[in-house]
């Protein structure tokens, strides 16, 4: 009996200290692991550089033509003939629609008739009252007949001109609204006309900056935003600004030689700030803001540079002397975490207003994979970001 109890606690003894030496191994083997050095995350980076900034004033606004109407008939009547195409570039005083207008034609017949009559009236009243044989009232009545003769002339040679509607100004005709054959009231339109060799652009600001506004300031104009295609300048500022909105509203002319800009497209719009020298800009894929702050990567070497041991076996043709060589590691790159002050934003890039200096090197792709102290290696093989580095105006 007592063996037996011996025996067993012999066996639960040593499974204890079996128990025991597991503990200890364990917390050895997590800390050997931990202590030892994390590969090296490859990471992309940018040279902190300053550089001119071109800042600007980004607001969104209304594509319209410089000149845009939709053409109307001066008066009523049924359509004989239609002269234009769509989309065709029409010029000024160009026939666009002929009205049927025979009535007014006769008409016009009559009335060059009673012109002519009364013009031939005129001119033997005037000899017979030059010769004495004729009374100055018959030579007003005469004159206040031709002048009423004309008057109709000029009555009916206006009706039958109303019958012609002819393009206001020169520019791009739209689709036709009208067949031949239609009736069609006075008012109503036969097609729309733009002028869309220039633009306009409206568009608002808030008041706050209209102290950095003048006319013929320069514009940027795209249809995506950060993207923009056409340049112009500001044309009209509004000198009054809405009280509800506090908005002040402004015009820029836009040269459309290239036809991509259409009355009532959406617009993104940029007006052009004077240049700022020496302002340090990074990617905004460089920057990173969380709750505690904005802040950046920064490369930098280690200050406990690391050494590399190196042992060359015994070779047969030394009979087996070794040769141990010890040198100099390259320095190891790692990261810092440093918290800026972030400023204005443009074109992908976001202005640095403190915490860096020229010639920092910072991550700018790669940084999900970082904590502070990583050790990295650099890799700028391709590197987006680097191309967006040049601000552009």
């Amino acid at each position: 009996m007592i063996i037996r109890f011996l025996l067993a606690l012999l066996v639960v003894a040593g499974l204890g200290y079996g128990a025991f030496w597991f503990v200890g191994f364990k917390g050895e083997m997590i800390a050997a692991y931990f202590k030892q050095p994390r590969p090296p995350v490859t990471v992309s980076t940018v040279e902190v550089k300053p550089q001119d900034w071109t800042p600007g004033i980004e607001s969104i606004g209304t594509v319209k033509a410089r000149q845009g109407v939709d053409v109307p008939a001066r008066t009523s009547g049924i359509v004989k003939q239609v002269y234009f195409t769509s989309n065709q570039d029409v010029a000024r005083d160009m026939l666009l629609v002929q009205l049927d207008d025979e009535t007014e034609q006769a008409d016009l017949i009559a009335a060059k008739a009673n012109v002519e009559r009364d013009s031939q009236a005129l001119k033997r009243t005037s000899t017979l009252t030059d010769r004495g044989f004729n009374s100055t009232s018959n030579l007003d009545n005469a004159t206040a007949a031709l002048d009423a003769s004309r008057s109709q002339l000029e009555r009916v040679q206006a009706a039958i001109n109303q019958k012609q509607i002819v393009a206001p100004f020169s520019g791009t005709i739209g689709i036709s609204r009208i067949d031949v054959g239609q009736y069609v009231p006075a008012g109503t339109a036969i097609a729309t006309l733009q002028d869309l060799k220039v633009m306009k652009v409206d568009f608002t600001v808030p008041e706050q900056q209209l102290t950095e506004l003048k006319i013929g300031q320069a514009v940027q104009i795209g249809l995506s935003e950060g993207v923009y295609t056409h340049t112009g300048k500001i044309a009209g500022i509004d000198p009054k600004i809405d009280p509800q909105s506090r908005l002040i509203s402004l015009q820029a002319e836009v040269d459309n030689t290239d036809g991509a800009l259409f009355p009532g497209q959406f617009a993104f719009v940029r007006i052009v700030l004077p240049t700022e020298k020496d302002v340090i800009a990074l990617p905004q894929t460089a920057v990173v803001q969380s709750l505690y702050g904005t802040y950046v990567f920064k490369v930098v070497e280690d200050d406990k540079p690391a050494t590399a041991n190196t042992s060359a076996p015994a070779s047969a043709g030394t009979g087996g002397e070794a040769a141990n060589k010890t040198s100099a590691a390259a320095p190891k790159l790692v990261v810092r975490q440093v918290f800026v002050t972030a400023g204005r934003r443009f074109g992908g890039l976001i202005e640095v207003t403190k915490g860096l200096s020229a010639g920092d090197q910072i991550v700018s792709a790669g940084q999900n994979k970082l904590s502070v102290g990583n050790s990295v290696t650099i890799d700028n093989t391709v590197n987006p970001a680097a191309a967006e580095m040049k601000i552009g105006g």
